[in-house]
């Protein structure tokens, strides 16, 4: 019986499991993306690392894999998944708010690169077959990454979405058209595409019709039931079933999937699947994503790494450079046209599928299709920090295209400072403004100064812990300092640096606790406000009152625990009187 244990397939999966529960769990405290753990644990346990030593060392079989293609067939199987679970965040009626993207732009972008790729490959002495089949495969970009990356709601999500969307549909004819270019290709190869797409759209149709009255049926049993393991069951069936149907007619199983996606969205029985689905879906693409990083050869890497790099970028740069362009065309704002063509610049799982599909054309030598594979993996693998550098860029450009940052030099001498600009900070501005009290705000996060300048504030963006940042600020001519950030240690170093060069600015800064507070108090700050204090006390206000207790006695005991603090901030900051800690309740009384 152990001996029967010990098979390849269940080494693999225990190696799978294994990398999933230490690579979710150790990369989410460290707080770095999982798809960065599951590619690197890929490329660590794949057969050009430690894999190549399992014959050598027999015990590495049961924490390596050997073979890409075993376990293959699992990553698309998770794409597959990805696609269904992207299909229950939209609608029908979404996807056709969509058509301008999926059939305007997403054509436009993927036969734009294409072409661009194909020129520039061409001028480098690729054949003109050859240089379309590679065109075309590396004009697709990763739905497997970007989705998960950018999601479905946001302005990037959305409109890369639409793109993907046609790219998934079009996987189909590329592969028609590289076999018409084949050498030793037929005259029939476009009776062949016609057939696929009448075939196509029937068994579309059908589905569609049988979802809408089989569907619900279904689910309500399985509601009836109250088994969560029926509701499973019958998502996977109809995944399993799609997919099937897509692929007897020669569509992708993926198209498949997308389709029972939408098919269960429209049903009152979404969110439930959604819910059960979701473990299944982490798990099947981070298999997916363990397949990629196997193919990533570190050897080959130290051989090529400089025309690898070179085909890499100039692949990345035609493409952010088409996309961005087309969605800037489009009306889109160029903060998210930028930061969506750098998205959606890196190649894509089903770039792999479309060098084989050349490979098999011979379009490509094995050689060639060896170099593009090993770039594509390489391009996958840098798609989190494309996204990273993406959004930075985009910030940066929204930031320039807003309202310009104000002239400190010719401010008003009479008005406030606000240091850092969450919420609280957001709050103390509107209330500056409601008394025409002039302001300024300096905020060190981009995202945030490029959403407060849209909604009308004066932000300017700078780094405080700087101290030629605060020398722009011109403190010297304003009424008031307020530090609202929640950094105790910067807030009382702030502080301590103005306080001995205007011994007259009021300066009020939020304060954590108590013993902030008195921190601040010894810095020179002229009131601090204790948040946990007075969020507490007026929590305490509210249960108290709704307890029955009178008013008058609340009051009473509020001020005395507000006096009760008032002495400690006192003693701890080694005050020669106690601090006001004014608050609404305490000035009407």
């Amino acid at each position: 019986m152990a001996g029967e244990l010990q098979t390849e397939g269940l080494s693999n999966a225990l190696v799978i499991l294994g990398a999933a529960g230490i690579v979710i769990p150790a990369f989410a405290r460290a707080r770095v993306n999982p798809i960065v753990g599951f590619l690197l644990v890929g490329v660590l346990v794949g057969p050009f690392a430690l894999g190549s030593l399992a014959t050598e060392l027999p015990w590495l079989r049961w924490v390596t894999i050997s073979s890409v293609e075993e376990i293959s067939p699992l990553g698309e199987y998770g794409i597959i998944l990805l696609l269904f679970t992207i299909g229950l965040e939209l609608s029908f009626r979404r996807l056709w708010k969509m058509r301008r993207t999926v059939f305007v732009l997403g054509p436009a972008e993927l036969f734009g690169s294409a072409v661009i790729v194909a020129l520039g490959l061409s001028m480098l002495g690729y054949g003109w077959p050859s240089a379309v089949g590679l065109g075309l495969a590396l004009a697709l970009s990763s739905t497997a990454l970007v989705v998960p990356i950018a999601g479905t709601q946001s302005a990037v999500g959305r409109r890369a979405l639409g793109m993907l969307l046609f790219e998934d549909v079009a996987i189909v004819p590329i592969i028609f058209l590289l076999g018409a270019l084949a050498p030793q290709a037929a005259h029939g190869s476009l009776d062949g595409l016609l057939t696929v797409l009448w075939q196509g759209a029937a068994m579309v149709a059908l589905m569609l019709v049988l979802g809408r009255f089989l569907l619900p049926f279904l689910f309500g049993q399985a509601a009836r039931t109250k088994s969560p393991e029926l509701f499973l069951a019958i998502s996977l069936l109809v995944v399993i079933i799609a997919s099937l149907a897509t692929s007897a007619v020669g569509l992708s199983p993926i198209f498949g999937a997308l389709i029972a996606g939408l098919l269960i969205a429209e049903t009152d029985y979404r969110h439930e699947v959604e819910v059960i689905i979701a473990p299944f879906k982490g798990l099947a693409l981070g298999v997916f994503l363990i397949t990629i990083g196997m193919q990533i050869d570190l050897n080959f890497i130290a051989e090529n790494w400089t025309m690898l790099a070179a085909a890499i970028a100039g692949v990345l740069l035609v493409k952010a450079t088409v996309t961005g362009s087309l969605l800037k065309l489009s009306g889109t704002r160029t903060g998210t046209a930028v930061e969506t063509g750098v998205l959606m610049a890196s190649p894509s799982e089903t770039t792999l599928i479309v060098l084989a599909a050349a490979g098999a054309a011979q379009l490509l030598s094995p050689d060639v299709i060896n170099f593009w594979q090993v770039a594509t993996a390489i391009g996958l693998t840098i798609t989190p920090i494309l996204a990273r550098v993406g959004h930075d860029m985009s910030k940066r450009i929204e930031l320039r295209e807003s309202e310009p940052p104000p002239d400190v030099a010719s401010a008003h001498s009479d008005r406030a400072i606000i240091v850092g600009f969450g919420r609280v900070g957001l709050l103390i501005a509107d209330m500056l403004t409601k008394h025409d009290q002039p302001y300024v705000a300096v905020e060190a996060n981009i995202d945030a100064v490029t959403s407060a300048r849209r909604r009308g504030y004066n932000v300017m963006f700078g780094d405080v812990s700087r101290p030629e940042v605060l020398e722009r600020l011109d403190i010297g001519n304003a009424k008031a300092l307020i530090l609202t950030m929640d950094e105790p240690v910067l807030a009382a170093r702030i502080v301590k640096r103005i306080r001995p060069l205007f011994p007259n600015l009021t300066i009020i800064s939020r304060a954590r606790d108590a013993d902030h507070a008195a921190e601040l108090y010894r810095a020179g700050v002229t009131d601090a406000v204790p948040e946990t204090l007075e969020s507490s006390l007026q929590l305490s206000e509210a249960v108290l009152v709704d307890l029955g207790i009178p008013m008058g006695f609340v009051i009473a005991s509020i001020h005395d625990k507000r006096d009760e603090f008032r002495r400690l901030i006192k003693d701890q900051g080694g005050l020669d009187e106690a601090p006001r800690l004014k608050t609404a309740t305490s000035a009407k009384s």
